[in-house]
């Protein structure tokens, strides 16, 4: 059975159909309606296929008005013909299609000096379906090359990773899946990130690496790398342990680079043992693309690297995935051509601009209180006002909802479980036109929220629109 839940429906239920879908004689292929859990006994037209598909998929949200997601929702049309042309190329057959394959070396060596590796041409990096596997192989790295160093311990020490609470799901995945102890930074009063300080006092022998996120989903925020490098650096002096930090940069590390070109926070830092970051976030592709670096070859653990020849040639591949599609990563390089250092500079301020613009509507209400104001990552949170008891924000987010806005409302981890916020996500494609249409209904909505007796959601766990 599939892992998510679906609404309830017989399993020996039928699509309905209209003759309409059928060919010129409307009654021809239209005899039967098929069933939804088997398949078909005999196949029907493409046309009439492709309708009851996409009459079900209407049902779904717009995805351009999704406010919770970082994903990418648009991208040009030349973008969607290339990525056609290459959905039938195995990304993981370099020898069969060695152009797709240069492409990919070509976006690796152009992140690495994006984000400031001590020589590009060196720097080890692969494409992966996105930030998630990339956090994975990243922290396989980590755990190997603190399992080699103590050898004499290893395997009766278990490994454990430093990271805030606030970081995605991926990490605790990760430590789950590798057997590794995740040992959490909690949040503390208005501080939603991890605290370097509070890091460095959790690391010991047994500790692979730091974890630091460049853009917390939680509220947008930075996490203070180089000052994390600093309390390590502390910490080394101090004990003489050297724990290597992982930058797990999936919105971040596409918008710091162009926007906030002072901040240190990349390789840089001799401390960062890799980066990652999601192509198909602010990297602006579609989904199904993200990568993963090294600062060099000894970052990576060779062992780990996997030589296959049985496609031809001899490849080497560092993956989870074998077989995925190369047309992510035609898109990630076209976009990369196409927009240049200036042309995504201007994409990220842009949409740095609607979310500090439309951060201050919603603060000018009057009704809510700002935990951050977009101008880091082009994402704010914000929470209602102290005064407002007559709702909460799960009232707002299932209000907007109406209007087909889908704006996630949570609640915050420990220490701040008392915390229940909205988050919009400002992307590209997400305008100012549109974020002024999202602001007047907002603005809308306030007089029968204001009048409610008091908030009416009784199941928050329930009411939770997003789950990081």
């Amino acid at each position: 059975m599939p892992l998510h839940e679906a609404p309830h429906r017989a399993a020996g239920g039928r699509l309905s159909v209209n003759p309409f879908y059928g060919p010129a004689n409307p009654l021809g292929d239209m005899a039967e309606a098929p069933p939804t859990h088997r398949l078909p006994d005999q196949p029907m037209a493409p046309a009439t296929a492709h309708q009851l598909v996409r009459d079900e998929l209407m049902l779904d949200g717009n995805a351009r008005l999704n406010l919770a997601t970082f994903v990418t929702t648009w991208m040009e049309p030349e973008a969607g013909v290339l990525m056609a042309e290459c959905r039938d190329k195995n990304m993981i057959d370099k020898d069969e299609y060695p152009r797709t394959a240069e492409l990919e070396r070509r976006c690796v060596a152009m992140l690495a000096d994006l984000w400031k590796a001590p020589d590009p041409a060196t720097a080890v990096g692969c494409s992966t379906t996105g930030s998630s596997e990339a956090c994975m192989l990243a922290g396989m790295a980590l755990k190997r090359r603190w399992a080699k160093r103590n050898a004499d311990r290893y395997p009766g020490a278990r490994p454990n990773l430093v990271m805030g609470v606030n970081v995605q799901v991926c990490w605790e995945k990760f430590c789950n899946f590798w057997e590794v102890e995740a040992r959490l930074v909690p949040m503390e009063g208005e501080r939603f990130h991890l605290d370097p300080q509070a890091a460095a006092e959790l690391c010991d022998e047994n500790t692979i690496g730091v974890v630091g996120i460049l853009g917390s989903t939680f509220d947008g925020s930075y996490e203070p790398i180089a000052d994390l490098c600093a309390a390590l650096d502390a910490v080394q002096e101090r004990t003489g342990l050297d724990v290597p930090v992982h930058v797990d940069g999936a919105s971040g590390a596409m918008v710091a680079p162009f926007l906030d070109e002072d901040l240190v926070w990349d390789f840089r830092l001799p401390r960062v043992a890799s980066i990652n970051t999601s192509g198909h976030k602010y990297g602006l592709v579609y989904p199904g693309v993200g990568w993963a670096l090294w600062r060099d070859a000894e970052a990576l653990p060779e062992e780990l690297v996997f030589r296959v020849n049985y496609l031809g040639g001899d490849m080497p591949t560092f993956a989870l995935n074998f077989s995925r599609p190369g047309a992510q990563v035609v898109a990630q390089y076209y976009t990369f051509l196409r927009l240049g250092r200036d042309g995504y500079r201007a994409v990220q301020q842009a949409a740095r601009d609607v979310a500090t613009g439309l951060a201050g509507r919603v603060e000018a209400l009057g009704d809510f209180h700002l935990l951050t104001r977009g101008d880091e990552l082009p994402v704010f949170a914000f929470t209602t006002a102290p005064d407002v008891k007559a709702y909460d924000v799960f009232d707002v987010s299932r209000r907007l909802r109406e209007s087909g806005w889908l704006v996630p409302a949570y609640t915050f981890p420990p220490n701040r479980e008392d915390l229940s916020v909205l988050r919009v996500v400002c992307r590209n494609g997400f305008s100012a036109d549109l974020a002024e249409l999202l602001a007047q209904d907002l603005e809308r909505l306030l007089p029968d929220l204001r009048r409610q007796p008091r908030p009416l959601t009784e199941d928050k766990g329930a009411a939770t629109s997003f789950h990081h």
